[in-house]
């Protein structure tokens, strides 16, 4: 499934739940299901700044696709991050670079969301981005040589 098709299903899921209310629920949900990080990978390194709650994002590159998987100790700043390694995992760096992830504001996800959780996942964007021009600026390298 392309990073396209995968935004729209996740846009049209959420779209769906009409109430912010009950959209947060959702979420809620889905970081609940979501299998903690061993706590090896619970660590200074994969920890995004900016976030009041502790929430570790940890990439992976295989076979040229970024993979991410996350963790918190706040079930929403988890939800809302899993939101964003699902959505850009298994992805190529260049599909990551070509599709920010506006749709979250589109769907006011992130207006219900306090200063400082935004603050975080705008960090694991900006995380997620920087993982993929490194992964990208790699692959580059091994083409030259």
């Amino acid at each position: 499934m392309t990073l396209a098709e995968k935004k729209q299903e996740l846009v049209e899921e959420l779209t769906i739940i009409e109430d912010p209310q009950e959209r947060f629920a959702y979420i809620i949900d889905l970081a609940r299901t979501l299998e903690p990080l061993p706590k090896e990978y619970q660590i200074e390194t994969f920890m995004i700044k900016g976030c009041m709650s502790q929430l570790w994002l940890v990439p992976t590159f295989e076979n040229g696709r970024c993979h991410f998987r996350v963790d918190s100790d706040a079930v929403i700043t988890k939800g809302v991050a899993r939101l964003l390694s699902d959505l850009y995992s298994d992805c190529t760096p260049e599909e990551i670079l070509a599709n920010e992830p506006t749709f979250l504001a589109e769907l006011g996800i992130d207006q219900h969301l306090s200063p400082n959780r935004r603050n975080g996942l705008s960090n694991v964007w900006k995380t997620i981005k920087a993982y993929a021009e490194l992964c990208l600026k790699n692959q580059e390298k091994d083409a030259v040589r």
